[in-house]
This record gives structure tokens, C-alpha cells and sequence, in this order.
């Protein structure tokens, strides 16, 4: 902040200029460093947010940092009329993860599960033989969110969304997570596509079951589907497997990805299986700053940090004790905990009051978390988030829900 500034005045010329299509609270951070973040008055909080799931390696970890200052005085963008080898590189080590197949880049979540979507249409055409507008329709599930473009609002069954954006864009129907027969009773002769997200994130930390998936994979198989995976929030490392699917021990037709894969520097990604990889032609979509070379260095350099610091592992070993001292909670605060539900470093802890107190109540403490549907206060540390740090979180939201008996 400019130090000839007022804290108060800095506020008030944020709240006379900027929009208020959020609910912010009234903190305005200036600085991070790992696991930590401080405020404008110098005050530390332990910050699991993580920007949402997109801080993965925590804030301006020093190999991050210095991939991105270096990149930033060699090359920061071409367009993607010409081909730049970070790119190449960093979806060689996608398809690495992923499986055969191709990559395209964006900028966002919302970007990837727009090319999603775009991709179920396309298949749809070549489905029919050709003939547009005959197979179309994406089913979803419900709690479902998958962006804020109209094709992704049009995906999100929550009105809190959709609600003034009416009339939305058509083909989305929408079923019941983790049952089976509800996906399977809504396929008909117009479905192009079965659309989920791995762990439902804003719609309450809902994940889909192994059962389901594998059910999906099969569903999908028979009618000639594809089966599309959101792992925008979910991927990337922190469930303690690179993707969120990998514990269903399924393979899809796409995936979009973002957030984390960028550790704090925008970009957005889907892969395709080798089926689908050819879907997209010259003039069928595109990007301006899509798969930038700097993006794409500071994308490498969250899978080179993920990688030889074994943080994938760390997430998968370390999360069994939080996951136990979190649970442990319901049983101390029964009238506020109700439960926990995700896996690894993404989880909610249901409540069954409001939570917006427990989250005032959580930064009073020193501890940032966010919220998400059904009475959730969601966790998603960094994926480099000490044991201590971890155990630190379950005291300071004790003092939270303490404070709020």
C-alpha cells in the first residue's frame, strides 16, 4: 500500500471504484510468505485459502518466484500463432499425468470447462454424422459449479448463479450425484456427454464415489458418451493423487484443469484423450493469452516443486492425522460440527448453523477459510503445508467454534 495512504482511506477508495459483485470481508492483505499472509495493519494469518485452491505451493515460494522473474525478462507473450516451446514441454508433462492425448491452454477454470463443453457439442456433431443440433445435451449433476461464463453457468444448477441471466444456454440436464440410475435414467437420444466435477468444491465438498465413477466410465462406454471431468479445484495434487480420478482408478475422455496448476499465475488447461483430441480445428476455438510463456514457466515450476519436494505424497500422509483431529470436532462441538467430507488438503467441515460467524470467528483467531454450499466451512491448505501448520488450524478453529457456542 502506498504509505502516503490512510488504511481508511485506501478502503474507501476500494469500496467508491470497485464493483461489488463480492461480499469481501473488511481485511485487506498486503503480504505472503508460505503458509502465512499479513494484513495492512502487520497482523499474520495462517491462510487456508489458498487463493481458493490456486496458491499450491503456498505464497512466492522462492523456486516459483525466481522461474517467473526470469521468464518475465526473456519472453512474456507471442499469441499462439507461433509455437513456444514452454508450452510444448509443459503439455508433454500434462499428457505425462494424464495419459495419450492432447492439451489445449487458457486462462481460467471457467476457459477450461467452456472447451469442455464446446468439446461435448463437437462430439455430438460427429455422433450424428455430421448434422448439428441433434445431439447436444451435457448432463450434470446437481450442487454442481462449473464457472461463470454462460455455457458454465448454464452447468450450474444453483440459482444464486443463474438467477438474472435467464434465458441460459440450452442443453444441460441435470441429475443426482453419486446415483447411478439417476445419470442412467437421464440419458436419451440428444446426449452428447456426462459432465462432472471429481469433488464438488462450491456446492459443499461433495466427492464422487469410486462406485460412481466407475459407473460413469461404463455408462459413458455403452452410449458412446464423453465423460468430462471438472477438476479445476480438485486437481493438481491435493487430494494426494495428481488428479482427484486417479483414486477411482478411472480414465475420462477430457479433463479441465486450473487454479493450482498455475500456483498463483492464471492459466488454465483440458486434456483430451486420443478420441477426442482431433475434435478442435483451425477456427474452432482459440485464445489470445492462453498457454503464455510466462504462464506456462510458472506452471512448470509448480510441477517441478510438486515433484522433487514429494509433495503429492506429503498431502496423502499428512492429511490422515488432520483429517482425524478435524472429525474429532463433531464430537466436541456437536450442536456446531455435523461432519467432514473431501479428501486430502480439500475438505469441509459441515456445520449445522451458518457459518459465516465460524469464519469471522476463524479470522478473529488468525485463521482464513472460505466457505461452500450447505452449511460448509471448506480447508484447502497449500500442498507444502507443514504438520505443524496443520495442527495449528484445528486449534485456532476450536477458538472459532468456541466463540460461537
Amino acid at each position: 500500500m502506498n504509505p502516503s495512504v490512510t488504511r481508511q482511506a485506501a478502503a474507501d477508495l476500494y469500496d467508491a471504484h470497485v464493483m461489488k459483485n463480492y461480499a469481501r470481508a473488511a481485511l485487506t492483505l498486503v503480504r505472503g510468505r508460505g503458509t502465512r499472509v499479513w494484513d495492512d495493519t502487520g497482523r499474520e494469518y495462517l491462510d487456508f485459502t489458498s487463493g481458493i485452491a490456486v496458491n499450491a505451493l503456498g505464497h512466492c515460494h522462492p523456486r516459483w518466484v525466481a522461474a517467473v522473474q526470469h521468464q518475465a525478462a526473456e519472453l512474456v507473450h507471442t499469441s499462439n500463432l507461433f509455437r513456444n516451446d514452454l508450452q510444448a514441454e509443459l503439455a508433454r508433462r500434462i499428457v505425462g499425468y494424464a495419459g495419450p492425448g492432447r492439451v489445449f491452454f487458457c486462462n481460467s477454470g471457467a476457459e477450461a470447462n467452456e472447451a469442455l463443453i464446446k468439446l461435448a457439442r463437437l462430439h455430438g456433431v460427429r455422433k450424428a454424422g455430421g448434422e448439428e443440433g441433434r445431439i447436444y445435451e451435457v448432463i450434470c449433476a446437481r450442487s454442481a459449479f462449473h464457472g461463470r461464463t454462460f455455457g458454465g453457468m448454464s452447468a450450474t444448477p444453483q440459482e444464486k448463479i443463474q438467477k438474472g441471466f435467464r434465458p441460459l444456454t440450452p442443453g444441460f440436464v441435470f441429475a443426482d450425484l453419486n446415483d447411478l440410475e439417476s445419470f442412467r435414467a437421464a440419458i436419451n437420444e440428444r446426449t452428447a456427454a456426462i459432465f462432472v466435477e471429481t469433488i464438488q468444491g462450491e456446492g459443499g465438498v461433495n466427492p464422487c464415489t469410486a462406485e460412481f465413477l466407475i459407473g460413469l466410465r461404463a455408462l459413458c462406454n455403452e452410449h458412446k458418451l464423453l465423460l468430462l471431468l471438472d477438476e479445476v479445484q480438485c486437481g493438481i495434487g491435493r487430494t494426494g493423487a495428481f488428479f482427484a480420478f486417479e483414486h477411482a482408478g478411472v480414465r475420462p475422455d477430457a479433463i479441465g484443469m486450473a487454479k493450482a496448476l498455475g500456483g498463483g499465475f492464471p492459466i488454465g488447461a483440458i486434456w483430451t484423450g486420443e478420441q477426442a483430441a482431433d475434435l478442435f480445428q483451425p477456427g474452432s476455438h482459440g485464445t489470445t493469452f492462453g498457454g503464455t510463456p510466462l504462464a506456462c514457466a510458472a506452471a512448470l515450476a509448480v510441477l517441478d516443486v510438486l515433484e522433487q519436494e514429494g509433495l503429492v505424497e506429503h498431502v496423502r500422509q499428512s492429511s490422515v492425522a488432520w483429517h482425524a483431529a478435524l472429525r474429532a470436532l463433531a464430537v466436541e462441538f456437536p450442536n456446531h460440527v455435523r461432519g467432514l467430507r473431501g479428501q486430502g488438503f480439500m475438505v469441509g467441515l459441515q456445520l449445522s448453523l451458518d457459518p459465516a460467524p465460524v469464519i469471522a470467528a476463524a479470522r478473529e483467531a488468525g485463521l482464513l477459510v472460505v466457505g461452500a454450499g450447505g452449511n460448509v466451512i471448506r480447508l484447502l491448505p497449500p500442498l507444502n503445508t507443514s504438520v505443524a501448520d496443520l495442527d495449528q488450524s484445528v486449534v485456532l478453529l476450536r477458538q472459532a467454534l468456541a466463540a460461537t457456542r
